[in-house]
C-alpha cells in the first residue's frame, strides 16, 4: 500500500482472500496483530493472522504485505508456515480491541470500539492504528441505538498500556525507539529473567538485530531461554554470518538441530559460512551482498541499493557476476560503487562500469590481510571470490572492527559517553 493511501478499517478485512504475486490463494485473513505503546500514542500493526487452506493459522508481517485494497491483501509470496502463537505484547484486533468500552478523554464518557482504522506511515514501511469508530451508549448483547463518531487514537483511553506497569510489555514500550546497539546494551545491565522477558516479547526481526549487538555470553544465554522453533526463526532473521557466529559458540549437536529447523536456504547460507575459519575473509563475509548480472542497468543497481534492511556498508557498492546471481554466483566480474552509479545514466549497463583493477578477497585471506585490504582501498566492503573466480560474499568493515577491537568491546559505557556529548 503505498504511501498517502486511504485508511483502512479492520471489520473490512475479517476474512478477505490474501494472495501471493502471482494471482495464487494463500488463505484468508483471520485477524491483525498489534502492538501497544504507552501513553496514547497509536499502536504499531505488525501483521496478519492468515488462514490457510489447511485451517492453520499463520502470522504473516506487515513488511511481507504490498497491497491492501478491493477486498483483497497482496503479499510478497514468502511466509512461514509454523503456526501463529501469540506473544506478551500483542494485541489480537478484531479479538480483543473491538466490541472493548473504552473512555473519551475530553469528556470521560465511556463508548464502545465498534472498528478501528489502520493506515501506512509516509514514506515508510511501518503501520499504524489511528483512528477509532466509536459508538455512545451503553454496550451489550443487546445494543441499542446511539451516535457514532471517528475519532483520533489519542482521544480516547482505556487501550495503552499503563505508563508504571511492571510487565515486560511497558518496559519493552520505553525501549521501543531504542536503536539495536542501545537496546542490546540496555538488556545486557537488566537482570537475566528481565532480559529473558524482554527477548521473548519482541518480534523476530527486532530480536535478531539486538542479538546482533550483544556479546556472545548474552547471546548464547537469550537463544538457549527460546523454544527451538523460534530460536531457529530468530537466527534465520539474522545476516548470515551473525547467525554463524552464534552457532559456532555452541555444541555441535545443538548447531545441527537449529540448522535443521530453519529454512533450508537461510541453512544452506549459514553451513557454507561455518565451514571456514571465524578469523578469514569466508569466516567474515556474508553471503548476501547485491549481486547484478552485467545486462543489469543502473536504474537496477539504484533499486537495490535504496532497500531499507540493507546496510550502509553493503549497499555502497553492487557486485557484477554472470548468472547465477545469488551466492555463490557464476564467474565474478567486477566492482560498481555507489558514486559511479550516481554519475551515470540510468539505462546505462553495469557491465561497461565494472572496476575490474580492483583484486578480490580470497575465503582464507586471513584477518589482517582483509584489515591492510580495506585500508589500502579505502573500502567499507570487499568481494570474496574462491578459486573458480564465483562470488563467495562480501566482507564489511563493521565486521572487520567486531573482531579487532577487543572481546569486551560491546560492555564498554559508550553510550553514557555519547549521551554526555549530546549524541
Amino acid at each position: 500500500m503505498a504511501a498517502g493511501a486511504p485508511r483502512v478499517f479492520v471489520s473490512h478485512l475479517a476474512g478477505v482472500p490474501v494472495f501471493d504475486p502471482v494471482g495464487d490463494q494463500v488463505g484468508r485473513v483471520s485477524d491483525l496483530v498489534a502492538m501497544l505503546r504507552v501513553g496514547r500514542r497509536p499502536p504499531r500493526l505488525l501483521g496478519m493472522v492468515v488462514e490457510v487452506l489447511s485451517r492453520r493459522r499463520i502470522f504473516v508481517p506487515m513488511t511481507r504485505v504490498t497491497g491492501v485494497a478491493s477486498g483483497q491483501v497482496i503479499t510478497t509470496g514468502v511466509v512461514n508456515m509454523r503456526r501463529f502463537e501469540q506473544r506478551p505484547t500483542e494485541r489480537l484486533v478484531l479479538g480483543e480491541l473491538l466490541d472493548r468500552r473504552v473512555t473519551l478523554v475530553e469528556s470521560g464518557e465511556e463508548v464502545t470500539v465498534l472498528d478501528v482504522a489502520i493506515q501506512q506511515l509516509p514514506a515508510r514501511r511501518d503501520w499504524e492504528i489511528d483512528k477509532v469508530f466509536v459508538r455512545r451508549g451503553k454496550g451489550g448483547a443487546l445494543r441499542r441505538k446511539g451516535e457514532t463518531l471517528t475519532v483520533e487514537w489519542s482521544a480516547v483511553t482505556g487501550f495503552s498500556l499503563e505508563e508504571h506497569g511492571q510487565g515486560a510489555e511497558s518496559l519493552l514500550a520505553t525501549f521501543e525507539k531504542l536503536r539495536p546497539a542501545d537496546l542490546a546494551n540496555a538488556l545486557h545491565h537488566l537482570s537475566p529473567k528481565r532480559r529473558a522477558e524482554v527477548a521473548a516479547a519482541l518480534d523476530d526481526d527486532r530480536l535478531a538485530d539486538v542479538l546482533e549487538e550483544l556479546p556472545e555470553d548474552d547471546q548464547i544465554e537469550i537463544l538457549g531461554k527460546l523454544k527451538e522453533e523460534r530460536a531457529a526463526d530468530v537466527l534465520e532473521a539474522m545476516d548470515p554470518d551473525d547467525a554463524a557466529d552464534l552457532l559456532s559458540e555452541l555444541p555441535e549437536e545443538d548447531q545441527e538441530r537449529l540448522l535443521t529447523l530453519m529454512r533450508p536456504d537461510d541453512a544452506a547460507d549459514v553451513r557454507r559460512l561455518l565451514a571456514y575459519e571465524e578469523r578469514t575473509a569466508g569466516g567474515l563475509m556474508t553471503t548476501e551482498p547485491i549481486v547484478l548480472r552485467p545486462d543489469a542497468t543502473v536504474a537496477d543497481a539504484l533499486a537495490r541499493v535504496r532497500q531499507q534492511d540493507l546496510s550502509p556498508a553493503l549497499a555502497a557498492q553492487v557486485y557484477v557476476c554472470r548468472p547465477p546471481d545469488e551466492t555463490p554466483t557464476g564467474k565474478y566480474l567486477g566492482t560498481v560503487h555507489f558514486q559511479r552509479l550516481l554519475r551515470d545514466p540510468p539505462f546505462t549497463l553495469v557491465g561497461s562500469l565494472v572496476d575490474s583493477d580492483l583484486p578480490p578477497l580470497g575465503p582464507d585471506t586471513p584477518l589482517p590481510a582483509v584489515t591492510s585490504y580495506l585500508a589500502a582501498y579505502n573500502m567499507v566492503a570487499a568481494p570474496v571470490v574462491d578459486e573458480s573466480g564465483s562470488l563467495l560474499g562480501a566482507v564489511t568493515v563493521d565486521d572487520v572492527l567486531d573482531h579487532l577491537l577487543p572481546d569486551d568491546w560491546r560492555e564498554t559505557e559508550f553510550h553514557e559517553e555519547r549521551a554526555g556529548h549530546g549524541g
